[in-house]
């Protein structure tokens, strides 16, 4: 009985997370995202203007590490002028960030940290990684995707179009 009330909590907390996050899409989008490398505040209000994709991670979730790769091509094809990639990592043990952050210093995306203390996870109803944030121009949330999906690709391409309000040429494959 204790594990079946145990069970129905946690699920009741992934499915309050989850509609949270849903509530956020029209809103406007948690202006907080961290600190980058450098130690300097950033902000979804710094890059007004621009598309920008939020991708919450941790060294631990593979699917993490499969996305951040295309994240990054997207980041180089578009140019920052039109987008904003930003990676949140959610890692409690910053040793482990510390090491992929080295690993992505030829990285052109924003990296910055969360782990709990500033609340930047919670601000965005993340329940599961990867989780991903589709900021539009205005700074309003318009997309939120949670998991990884090859098949996925075509949609998430189509809505980064949309709000670029041109055409990403042939990026139908940003895996390249």
């Amino acid at each position: 009985m204790r594990f079946a009330s145990i069970l129905i909590a946690l699920l009741l907390i992934l499915f309050a997370n989850r509609l949270h996050a849903e509530s956020l899409v029209g809103s406007p989008a948690p202006d907080s995202l961290g600190m980058d490398n450098a130690k300097r505040p950033v902000h979804v209000s710094d890059y007004r203007g621009k598309v920008v994709v939020l991708t919450f991670w941790a060294s631990w979730c593979g699917y993490c590490l499969k996305e951040l790769p295309i994240f990054e091509n997207l980041q180089r094809k578009v140019g920052s002028e039109q987008i904003a990639v930003i990676a949140i990592n959610t890692d409690r043990d910053r040793d482990k960030y510390r090491t992929m952050r080295r690993r992505m210093k030829d990285f052109q995306l924003t990296l910055t940290v969360d782990a709990n203390k500033e609340g930047i996870a919670e601000a965005y109803g993340v329940s599961g990684l990867p989780h991903m944030v589709l900021v539009d121009k205005q700074g309003r949330v318009a997309y939120i995707h949670v998991g990884y999906s090859e098949e996925s690709l075509p949609r998430f391409v189509y809505e980064i179009n949309s709000l670029l309000e041109r055409e990403v040429e042939a990026s139908a494959d940003v895996r390249n």
